[in-house]
C-alpha cells in the first residue's frame, strides 16, 4: 500500500467512534520523504477542530523548542506528525483524556513502514514515550537520559502549558537540552 491510500484509510478510521464525544477527526501529516518524526499524544480540542497538528499553545512551545517555523513545521516532504492517537479523546478529570487505546495497534506499525527517511524521532509526552522506549521510567528520568536512547530518537515533555510546573521544577531542560535538540533537528532536515 502507498503512504497517500494509508492515509486516506487513516482518516477515514471509524474503530473507537463511539468512544469520542466530538466524532472521529483523524489528524495526522506524513509524506515518505519526510526525515523529521513528530510523536505526540492525541489532538487536543482546538486541534481536532482546526484539523491542523499541534495548532494550538503547545505548538507553539514545540516550534520554540525546535526551532522551527510554522512553515518548515507543516511542510510534510520534511517533516511528519503521528500522534499515538489520530483523534481528539475528550476531556478527563485533569486535562484530556489518554489517546484511545485501539488506535496505536491499528495505525502505528503501518504508517512508520511508509516513512523510511525518518531520521530524528521526537517523542512527545509519556504514552509516546512509553510505546516507543517502553515502561519502567518516568517521563523525567526518560528525558534527563535522552542520550540513552540513540541518535535517531529524543524523548521530550509534553509543551502544554499545564507542564510549566515541569519546565519550572527541571530547568535543565531548556537549559541544556533545548540547544542540542534544535541542532539535531536542524542536521535531520538539512
Amino acid at each position: 500500500m502507498s503512504l497517500p491510500a494509508l492515509l486516506r484509510e487513516i482518516r477515514a478510521c471509524r474503530v473507537c467512534a463511539e468512544h469520542l464525544p466530538l466524532g472521529p477527526r483523524p489528524v495526522v501529516q506524513a509524506e515518505s520523504t519526510a526525515r523529521l518524526l513528530i510523536v505526540g499524544q492525541a489532538p487536543g480540542l482546538k486541534v481536532h477542530e482546526t484539523g491542523i497538528p499541534f495548532n494550538d499553545a503547545s505548538g507553539d512551545r514545540l516550534r520554540e523548542w525546535l526551532g522551527l517555523s510554522r512553515d518548515q513545521f507543516y511542510d510534510a516532504s520534511r517533516v511528519a506528525i503521528a500522534p499515538m492517537g489520530f483523534c481528539y479523546p475528550g476531556r478527563g478529570p485533569s486535562g484530556d483524556n489518554p489517546p484511545r487505546p485501539e488506535c496505536a495497534p491499528a495505525w502505528r506499525e503501518r504508517l512508520l513502514a511508509e516513512l523510511p527517511g525518518i531520521e530524528l524521532t521526537l517523542l512527545v509526552g509519556r504514552y509516546a514515550q512509553e510505546w516507543h522506549l517502553g515502561k519502567g521510567m518516568s517521563l523525567t528520568e526518560r528525558v534527563r537520559h535522552w542520550r540513552d536512547f540513540g541518535p535517531g530518537q529524543i524523548p521530550l515533555p509534553h509543551p502544554s502549558p499545564r507542564n510549566n510546573l515541569w519546565l519550572r521544577r527541571n530547568p535543565w531542560f531548556e537549559r541544556d537540552l533545548v540547544p542540542r535538540l534544535r541542532q539535531q533537528v536542524a542536521d535531520s532536515l538539512g
